[in-house]
């Protein structure tokens, strides 16, 4: 028999008032609302508003807004156990709910804490990934999964046609869903194929990114949560990634519930035995089955011999009925889309390490050149680079506005510098690709200067008492991390390394006039080595260049050793002596 999603909504004022209670308990703990977080992560103004699609146009739903478990969370909390949220306390006991499978909540704790090494501004608890995960799938149906973490059925959600839910055309041609006409949230964190395909990660490190493997799917759901960078500890930061899984207030408020339940304690229980939720939020039955094998059909009605006798006539024929209409499918904004067009993109240059000054913009239209508006783009990061869109991703998905317009994320450089592309399509149709074609600059300073002002000076063969540093910088900013070179010039005409006066030593001690390979530290200052000088006097010229032209001229001056005082034992030899000796009479007399 199919496994079945749930069975219809359950309505009362009770699961409202136990949600709301939750949500203002959860909001109670948090930190006050960032406003602005100086580092390119998105604030509370840039939320999606709950119920009405994204303000910033950003595909802000991983599921594709599926159903979902409304089940809430009992009145009474499990045991507590403060130390739970970092897995390193004792395993609470309690309640049936609390339990969480064995394998499941290994996961969600593993993803937690990869999450907490490669993106920890975004403190993701790991009970609000089990939240999510009970809230989709009742934790992979109940820990429905083998040893390496997969389910052992595929976990479906309802087809996305229309009907009812978001008409989502097929995007991985049945690859995840085994849907060839429309997608399917897939797995027991409810990916949605065209989002998989870009926040899918390898949990398990089995080499594949598959969206029913639960160590897969958490690590995935983790990534789609911190992807703007949104700070899980701030209430404004949590809201914003909740709603961008599933943009609704009421899924909001019931993940909410079992954030605050989770985060009170919850015990393991083993894989299979976990409680399996009830209802759904689209009061419906009959989708979001597992790819169990579907109950035997119905047998037909048989119908008794007639009792008629031979001799009464047969009965009149029903007239013959003409065959219902058939309605044609319902087009969407995607299948009216006929190519892409550049909406006015500048172009694409940035320094590595900074942000891009400008967005890629593309417009989705018609045969005719209308603008088509809710289509879903794709801007997918292709070539040699490690330039990402913010948040840490290669590939973002994009809802076009009212103008057909859809604006990817702002892009950031790595520290690979070229030419990279970055390609727009339309999810769930064929059409011919725009490309962009970026490019990433070397790190660069425009001006140089010392940071210190005394004089650099030293007599021959002595070392200079001071090291020359200098801070760069770039349009009046810190430039860190910019490529320099420093090298005793032979005259302020001539660039070329000197073959005298003061130097740098290498490792064996050798005298060194260019030292390259230098760069400025994060706050854009440079140290140079210690530098020597030999036996010849003079005034000398020390040039530091960077990468962006900026150059700055040090003088150096050696001065003579002072010569020594003579001793008597520096006399030069041959030079006659005084002597005494006694005289016969007792007198002394002066030899020369």
């Amino acid at each position: 028999m199919s496994a079945h999603f749930g069975s219809r909504l359950r309505k009362g004022a009770v699961n409202t008032t136990v949600a709301a209670l939750a949500v203002a308990a959860l909001a109670a703990s948090q930190a006050p609302d960032v406003t602005a977080d100086g580092a390119g992560g998105r604030t509370a103004a840039d939320a999606p508003s709950a119920d009405t699609g994204s303000a910033t146009g950003v595909d802000e739903s991983a599921t594709g807004n599926s159903p979902y478990y409304t089940d809430l969370p009992p009145l009474n909390s499990p045991v507590p156990a403060p130390s739970q949220s970092t897995g390193t306390g004792p395993a609470a006991t309690g309640a049936t709910e609390a339990g969480i499978p064995a394998t499941v909540l290994d996961a969600y704790k593993k993803a937690a804490a990869s999450l907490a090494g490669s993106k920890p501004g975004c403190n993701l608890p790991w009970e609000l990934l089990a939240a999510i995960g009970k809230v989709e799938s009742g934790h992979a149906r109940g820990g429905n999964v083998d040893a390496e973490g997969k389910t052992r059925s595929a976990i479906l959600g309802p087809v996305l046609d229309g009907n009812g839910f978001a008409n989502i055309s097929d995007t991985d041609n049945g690859a995840f869903d085994g849907d060839t006409t429309h997608d399917r949230a897939v797995g027991p964190m409810q990916f949605i194929p065209s989002t998989w395909e870009w926040a899918g990660r390898d949990g398990n490190g089995d080499g594949a990114k598959d969206p029913n493997n639960i160590y897969d799917a958490a690590l995935a759901a983790g990534h789609y949560l911190c992807r703007y960078s949104w700070d899980m500890s701030t209430d404004a930061g949590l809201r914003s990634a909740i709603l961008s899984y599933n943009n609704s207030t009421d899924y909001y408020n019931t993940v909410v519930s079992w954030l605050e339940y989770y985060r009170k304690g919850t015990h393991e229980v083993p894989d299979g035995t976990g409680t399996l939720p009830d209802n759904r939020s689209d009061e419906n039955s009959g989708g979001g089955t597992t790819t169990s094998p579907s109950p035997s059909p119905t047998p037909p009605r048989t119908t008794p011999p007639s009792t008629t006798p031979p001799s009464t006539p047969p009965a009149t024929p029903p007239p013959a009925t003409t065959p219902p209409a058939t309605t044609p499918p319902a087009t969407t904004p995607t299948d009216s889309v006929h190519h892409l067009e550049d909406a006015g993109t500048a172009k694409l240059t940035a320094m590595a390490g900074e942000a891009f000054g400008d967005r890629i913009s593309t417009r989705t239209e018609t045969k005719a050149g209308t603008a088509v508006a809710k289509v879903r783009v794709r801007f997918t990061i292709v070539g040699d680079t490690d330039a990402t869109f913010t948040g840490g991703e290669r590939v973002a998905a994009v809802i076009t506005d009212s103008r057909g317009i859809a604006t990817a994320p702002a892009l950031r450089a790595g520290e690979k510098t070229g030419a990279f592309t970055v390609r727009a399509t339309v999810v769930g149709r064929t059409v011919a690709a725009v490309s962009y074609s970026a490019t990433v600059t070397a790190r660069a300073a425009d001006a140089l200067a010392r940071t210190g002002s005394a004089a650099l000076t030293c007599v021959t063969g002595g070392e200079f008492a001071d090291r020359v540093e200098v801070k760069a910088t770039y349009k009046g900013a810190v430039a860190d991390k910019v490529a320099a070179t420093a090298t005793l010039v032979k005259s302020a005409g001539d660039p070329a390394a000197n073959d005298k006066g003061p130097y740098f030593k290498d490792g064996a001690g050798n005298p060194v006039r260019t030292l390259t390979d230098l760069r400025t530290d994060e706050n854009g200052l440079l140290t140079l080595p210690k530098l020597y000088a030999d036996d010849t006097v003079g005034t000398f010229l020390l040039r530091v260049t960077t990468e962006g032209g900026a150059t700055l001229t040090v003088e150096l001056t050696v001065t003579a050793a002072p010569s020594p005082t003579p001793t008597p034992s520096d006399t030069p030899s041959g030079t006659p002596s005084e002597s005494t000796s006694p005289s016969p009479s007792g007198s002394t007399t002066t030899g020369s």
